[in-house]
């Protein structure tokens, strides 16, 4: 091989290791700081609600609840790039039985964690903006 077809060869590798690096994305992605603002704001919207939380077949109170949902996303925190993503790994369901997590409002109306954060989240971006 030539000089010249040697330096080409060289190039293109680099440049596809480039192409493979940022394809890959950052190594520990975490949540902007927008975003870990709106977290931070559905967690505190689960403490200070006046809903019962279900996990498991088990009532839980919004504080418990909101703690529950803050250990899963220091455990998904690298997973976690929208708030949406936030909802989906830490609000939705069981990790041990798959089960969804459900809310309890004070007439006894049953409806799935994420869906009433999901709202929650529509709010917020409406009143951020």
């Amino acid at each position: 091989m030539n000089s010249r077809n040697r330096h080409i060869a060289v190039t293109a590798g680099r440049v596809m290791a480039v192409f493979v690096l940022l394809a890959a994305g950052p190594a520990d992605s975490q949540p902007s700081v927008p975003v870990e603002q709106t977290i931070r704001h559905l967690i505190a919207y689960v403490s200070g609600s006046d809903l019962r939380f279900v996990r498991n077949a088990t009532e839980y109170t919004p504080l418990e609840a909101a703690a529950h949902m803050e250990k899963k996303y220091r455990y998904f925190r690298d997973d976690i790039a929208t708030a949406e993503d936030f909802i989906e790994l830490c609000a939705t369901k069981s990790l041990l039985s798959g089960e969804p997590y459900l809310v309890i409002d004070r007439q006894g109306n049953e409806s799935r964690t994420s869906d009433w954060l999901r709202a929650e989240l529509a709010a917020w971006q409406a009143r951020s903006r």
